[in-house]
């Protein structure tokens, strides 16, 4: 059984994992920045007698992260894992987005993951073990048309984790691994929208006939999924799950056949970064 703290567990996949992470007999601490959504999450674990505490966690405050770090080590005396899956998109191009929407991407994608991250570090150092998951994106390791701003937090991420790994693994016995998904069924795009429309809409600019195209065939990937593009957040879950649950887990995985193929010029010759982060540590280490 392992304690383990997951971000953004609101809806979709941190969701789905708190319950599935709970079903298989770990202890769980769901986290969410808006705690008015709780309810599904904790009448399914009422209703199933599933070990899940939910918890306020907003990542872009650092107050609000140091609290829940705190309470969970006073309630439980552990963490084992955290899971870094709090997150959102944005579509725009860099020449119409605001610097606010900038440091507003930058600081939910990457920023949260170092904050979340930061405040577990001194307790697994401590403990010399420990396993932090960061939920990153096939848009960490491929740039896609106005996502620029969401892979560039997302190939930060990816960085990050790579670089820690490197050496927080042999020094102090603290695994990481990148969780990198294709598309997924939930209201992460729904969102993407909302947030695009609250912040001036579709601009009708000398963009707009590529993001018409982009969009359309979004909507048609979408719609018909021949390409099985989308899983449900449960099957992104049993992935994430089998990460946590293995005893050597890899540096990177992707999440589908279709993410693996997306991906397949980046990760063919490693697909779990285990021979980089080898090669890395043996030259610099």
């Amino acid at each position: 059984m392992k304690t383990v703290l997951i971000t953004g567990a609101s809806t979709g996949l941190g969701a789905s994992l708190a319950r599935l992470l709970a079903e298989r007999g770990h202890r769980v601490c769901a986290t969410m920045r808006d705690l008015a959504k709780q309810t599904p999450l904790a009448e399914a674990a009422a209703q199933h007698g599933l070990s899940i505490t939910i918890r306020e966690l907003d990542v872009q405050s650092t107050d609000s992260v140091d609290r829940c770090v705190a309470d969970m080590l006073s309630r439980e005396g552990r963490i084992d894992v955290l899971v870094n899956n709090a997150g959102a998109g944005f579509i725009r191009a860099t020449e119409q987005a605001t610097e606010e929407e900038i440091r507003w991407v930058m600081d939910v994608n990457f920023m949260g993951v170092v904050r979340c991250t930061k405040a577990v570090i001194p307790h697994m150092r401590a403990a010399r073990a420990g396993h932090i998951v960061n939920v990153s994106s096939v848009g960490g390791l491929v740039g896609q048309p106005f996502n620029e701003l969401y892979c560039a937090a997302k190939f930060a991420v990816e960085g990050y984790t790579e670089a820690m790994s490197s050496y927080m693994e042999e020094g102090f016995g603290i695994r990481f691994s990148i969780v990198e998904p294709g598309g997924i069924q939930s209201d992460f795009v729904k969102n993407v929208m909302a947030q695009t429309e609250s912040t001036g809409g579709v601009l009708q600019d000398s963009y707009l006939p590529l993001l018409q195209r982009y969009l359309g065939r979004a909507r048609d990937r979408a719609a018909a999924d021949r390409e099985g593009v989308f899983q449900t957040p449960e099957q992104v879950a049993r992935v994430v799950a089998d990460c946590i649950d293995s005893e050597n887990p890899p540096l990177r995985l992707r999440t589908s056949t279709w993410s693996e193929a997306f991906c397949r010029f980046k990760v063919e010759a490693d697909p779990t970064g285990r021979l980089q982060q080898a090669a890395v540590v043996s030259r610099m280490l």
